[in-house]
């Protein structure tokens, strides 16, 4: 079984560094990435899927019931709060489990197992080689999967990145920089050719030398 891919969302620099070592201290749970406020988080989400959001409530501007509120399709979440009072509201907002700080590493683990439930539920377990083997990229308010064997070449442009695929007559446009998108492919199928191009090395078929003079 795939780990349950993590984002752990803090502005509190200790209790997020505590609380990102205890999600990496259970087997399955894959942190991906922090962030210390929502703003951030909500950017993150704009290129990163995740299955579990672990969301603290009282952010500057922007707390975590106004981003869960503001997500359409949101991952399951896990609320950490100092604050018991803002419990009803979360669970009308779907949310799988309320920790409130300071959170034991014996309460963080049952509320792992409870997402691990739900993912069961909503991941087929046996799966191939090339439905394992795939990027899920947001464009045009859509998460989209394009396997890693589908792919040509990727091209950047600044914030953005076009990918072009076999299957696809146009090249899919999402929202990342070409080093994000770099460090999600695997670097044995993958080669940055440029500062702005990537390439699929088991398509490249000719390699040419330019000539000079």
């Amino acid at each position: 079984m795939d780990k349950i891919r993590c984002l752990a969302v803090d502005d509190e620099p200790f209790a997020l560094e505590i609380l990102a070592d205890d999600i990496r201290k259970i087997d399955t749970l894959n942190l991906v990435r922090t962030c210390r406020s929502a703003i951030d988080a909500r950017r993150v989400l704009d290129y990163l899927d995740f299955d579990l959001i672990f969301l603290d409530i009282h952010m500057p501007g922007l707390s975590g019931l106004q981003l869960l509120s503001q997500m359409q399709n949101p991952p399951m979440v896990i609320l950490t709060t100092a604050f018991e009072q803002y419990a009803v509201k979360a669970f009308e907002l779907n949310v799988i489990d309320y920790l409130l700080k300071p959170i034991s590493f014996e309460r963080l683990v049952a509320a792992a197992g409870k997402a691990l439930a739900l993912h069961l539920l909503k991941v087929p377990q046996k799966k191939s080689v090339d439905e394992q083997a795939a990027l899920f990229v947001k464009s045009e308010y859509q998460t989209i999967k394009i396997l890693f064997s589908d792919i040509l070449y990727i091209e950047g442009m600044k914030d953005y990145v076009k990918i072009f695929t076999i299957s696809k007559c146009n090249p899919v446009l999402t929202r990342m920089n070409v080093k994000g998108i770099h460090a999600l492919l695997p670097a044995d199928r993958f080669c940055r050719v440029h500062q702005s191009y990537i390439v699929s090395i088991e398509k490249i078929e000719v390699l040419q030398k330019k000539k000079y003079g």
